[in-house]
């Protein structure tokens, strides 16, 4: 079987990190990407045997990245604090791993939990994401956040799903988007992106639309109905926070 590295990137993640940890150990080799986690998180990484680095924090597709270059075997997988492998997934992944004709990258469904509930439709199911890869046909790309991994090369789907547990709670929720609408407020900004009515007005109520009504959010009861209009908000203060640095930028 061909031996593969797993990357993690974590901050304070000592709530999870155990849990994905637990569903990954059987791999060749761990990597952990931190960004001066002030918990529990290293101290418990390092007792599963991870190689943990911390460099200095230049968004989530670098931080990714340098956990790619970190690895000692051509094959990775990349993983989040909070997500975990089901043993169907991982089953999956090991028979791969030893068959002589691979791919060079696999996407797989991912399913979010969202305050107790999984999320089954909402644009939120099935989610694909591209996390097995050779690292010699690709890596992550730059971005801040809403990184993602490009791959020079054949892609194939996986069938069993990838776990997220991402958000507990609302009080979670709010505390990444801040995180993600502030990166990608700067994100828009790098890429010469203006912030108007459009961008603050009209796309969160097509937002609400496309997760509500299109994607079938209705199905999945109150949280789906939660999801779609906070995925709205978040839309309006991604572009909110764009305007604001569009200001500071006019002032320096």
């Amino acid at each position: 079987m061909k031996k593969i590295s797993v990357v993690i990137i974590t901050k304070n993640e000592e709530k999870n990190i155990a849990q994905c940890l637990e569903s990954v150990k059987w791999v060749d080799e761990i990597i952990v990407i931190d960004s001066e986690s002030e918990d529990k998180t290293v101290e418990i990484a390092e007792r599963y045997g991870a190689k943990v680095f911390s460099p200095e924090w230049r968004g989530y597709g670098p931080a990714k990245q340098e956990g790619v270059k970190q690895t000692s075997h051509d094959w990775v997988f990349s993983i989040d604090a909070d997500e975990v492998l089901t043993t169907q997934l991982t089953d999956e992944i090991q028979t791969l791993l030893s068959q002589d004709d691979m791919c060079d990258g696999y996407l797989m469904p991912r399913k979010t939990n969202f305050m107790g509930r999984w999320i089954n439709h909402s644009n939120w199911y099935p989610d694909h994401v591209l996390r097995l890869f050779n690292k010699t046909k690709g890596g992550f790309n730059s971005n801040l956040v809403h990184e993602a991994i490009e791959i020079e090369g054949k892609k194939a789907y996986l069938k069993n799903d990838l776990l997220h547990y991402s958000y507990p709670t609302l009080d979670e929720y709010f505390r990444k988007s801040n995180i993600y609408t502030r990166m990608g407020a700067e994100d828009l900004l790098a890429q010469g992106k203006k912030s108007g009515f459009f961008g603050i007005c009209i796309k969160p109520i097509a937002a609400f639309i496309k997760h509500y009504f299109l994607k079938k959010g209705f199905l999945d009861g109150m949280e789906g109905f939660l999801i779609s209009f906070l995925s709205a908000v978040a839309v309006m203060v991604k572009y909110a926070k764009l305007r604001e640095l569009l200001k500071k930028k006019d002032k320096s």
